[in-house]
């Protein structure tokens, strides 16, 4: 029987939401910069895709271990370190598996390719059963045929339509799955997979990929649990849109305009901090005027 994921009325329906337009402004602005030329924007892209991967893998341990990962734990274990001293190895080793999944599942939403789902499934010991298994397998391979049925990823589009379209099934992609190995409060790990072929998912559509923290992942799970595909549509909407202002605001970073801007800020304190401090000084009307 064929299970229908893409599900045209109601992409539509989401994609239309006021609460999307943000995210989807934010989607057609960061993707309207595209193909990249400038050396300095490249750079900035390739240092943005490694920190996502840092961030993303501190979450993954933090739902994994319950445990305060930091920042620093997870650019460690991302640059190689395979213990860190003074820090509990179980942590550590959930980095490790985290970053082994990520990297797994790289082209996981391709055609034929939902093995990497269930590897992930297994690296991050999500606890799925061979139930959980067949049931992702399907949506994973339905989605590939559906959302792209010529088997190669869609062309980038920085059409505010397309774009609204494209996020709305990933938000549809989150939901089904997550229901379908029975992902909720009490089981947030279940979802971690899911995180990682979402954004697999995203860039197979080309449009950009996610981040949700931990607490923000358990918000969406407690929707999908809960309430409609609207309300989980609703959530994830300024999320996403955060994430995409973000990554656009490292993309066109410039050190340079920001050096020049941090003297700008500099010089400007320093004038105040010498008009306050001599304020309370009487002007003598017959001085002639000082520039600061």
């Amino acid at each position: 029987m064929m299970i229908v994921v893409y599900e045209q009325n109601l992409v539509e329906e989401l994609a239309s939401r006021p609460s999307m337009g943000e995210a989807i402004q934010a989607g057609v602005d960061l993707i309207d910069l595209w193909p990249l030329t400038d050396a300095v924007r490249l750079r900035n892209d390739a240092k943005y895709a490694e920190t996502l991967q840092v961030r993303i893998t501190r979450v993954l341990a933090r739902v994994m271990t319950g445990q305060d990962v930091t920042i620093p734990d997870a650019e460690y274990v991302y640059e190689g370190a395979e213990d860190i001293p003074g820090r509990p190895q179980e942590l550590v080793d959930a980095l490790l598996a985290a970053n082994d999944a990520y990297e797994g599942m790289v082209g996981g939403a391709a055609q034929g390719q939902s093995d990497k789902l269930v590897q992930a499934a297994e690296v991050l010991g999500a606890g799925w059963n061979q139930e959980d298994v067949k049931a992702a397998r399907d949506l994973v391979d339905c989605l590939a045929k559906e959302v792209t049925p010529r088997g190669e990823p869609l062309e980038s589009s920085a059409e505010q339509a397309e774009v609204g379209r494209r996020l709305a099934t990933s938000v549809i992609a989150l939901d089904r799955l997550a229901s379908a190995v029975h992902a909720d409060g009490d089981q947030v790990v279940r979802i971690l997979p899911i995180l990682l072929y979402l954004n697999e998912l995203n860039e197979r559509m080309g449009i950009p990929r996610v981040f949700l923290t931990d607490e923000q992942v358990r918000g969406a799970l407690a929707v999908i649990s809960s309430k409609t595909i609207h309300d989980l549509a609703d959530t994830l909407a300024p999320e996403v849109a955060a994430e995409w202002n973000k990554h656009l605001d490292e993309v066109v970073w410039d050190p340079e305009e920001a050096k020049r801007q941090a003297k700008e800020d500099d010089e400007r304190k320093s004038r105040e901090a010498l008009q306050a401090k001599f304020a309370h000084v009487p002007e003598d009307p017959n001085k002639p005027p000082v520039e600061l």
